[in-house]
Parts: C-alpha cells; structure tokens; sequence
C-alpha cells in the first residue's frame, strides 16, 4: 500500500492533521504548559516512527498513539518530579503562577474558567475526560488503553461532567450574584 516515500509521506501528513490536534489536546491536560506539551507530542511521534518500522513505517493506530503519549507523559512526570524537588532545595519558586495554561491560547474567559476546572478534576477523571473530549476515543478504547473496564471509563467520564457541571453551577450562581 505504501510503494513509495511520497505516497507514506502523504498518509503521514494526513494522519497527522486528522491525530495532531486530538493529541496535543491531551498532551496539554498532561503538561504544565504548551512548550511541554508540543515537546512531549514531537518525542511520542519519534517513538511512534520506531514502533511503526516493523509495518513499513505505516501511520499508527490512534489509541496507540495515546498510550505512547500517556507512558512517555507519565516519564515525563516522574523526571519532572525528582527536578524539581531537586530545584527546590536551590532556588525559591514563587507562587501562584498558573503554567498549566499559556494565556495568549485562550479564546474567552469561560473557556479559561473551564480549563482551570479541568485541571482541579483527579488525575483518573481528567484523563479519560480528554480522551473521550479531545480524543474522540470510545470508551473501549479507552478502558483499553487505562487497562480498566470500559464501564469504568464509562463512569469516571460521567463522574467528571456531573464535577464540572456543579462547580461551573456554583461559579455562575457567584458571578451572576
């Protein structure tokens, strides 16, 4: 199917403007900020090509493409960990500052309020919360990925609407007065 590097460059190109957006979506809900966000998609996307030489190079599956980022993101978080508890005992870190979002990505106020809460949800439900939002994985495939049932999947997704939906109620009852 793929004779030649034009015609794999092209289903490449064409995986990636259909996958990019849905994985740096979720890539992002893992990371603290944009930058390690397009830097933990740019290493899942290099370790994507490895695993795919044994299939001629082909585009992957997506929910591969997911557990890829998920392992190389949870690496990611235990390096980042042992660095900083290793910075803090060197420099004085200020606080408040929020890095999970780049500000100048935000369209609106309310799309701003909805990433901070999404941020506030527990690991477990945010994940599957951006895989089943942003990834447009099914619950299989995600019960797949997470090794957990798809029931489960199932239920932590509808657990972490109803947190967002009460928490946006109370938001909305305190703004409007």
């Amino acid at each position: 199917m793929f004779g030649s590097k034009k015609s794999l460059g092209k289903a490449w190109q064409d995986w990636l403007d259909d996958s990019a957006p849905r994985l740096l979506a979720y890539a992002r809900a893992r990371c603290n900020n944009a930058q390690e966000a397009e830097d933990l998609l740019q290493d899942a996307l290099i370790k994507l090509w490895g695993y795919q030489e044994e299939r001629g190079h082909r585009p992957p599956d997506l929910p591969l493409a997911f557990s890829v980022m998920r392992y190389l993101g949870l690496d990611h978080g235990r390096r980042k960990g042992r660095r900083e508890k290793r910075d803090q005992k060197i420099i004085q870190f200020q606080k408040g500052e929020d890095h999970w979002l780049d500000p100048a990505l935000e369209e609106t106020e309310e799309a701003e309020l909805l990433r901070r809460e999404v941020e506030c949800l527990p690991e477990k439900l945010r994940e599957v919360l951006t895989l089943k939002i942003w990834g447009g994985l099914t619950f299989a495939e995600i019960g797949s990925l997470l090794k957990i049932s798809q029931n489960t999947a199932a239920s932590r997704y509808r657990y972490a609407l109803e947190q967002l939906q009460k928490k946006l109620k109370h938001l909305q009852k305190t703004q409007n007065g």
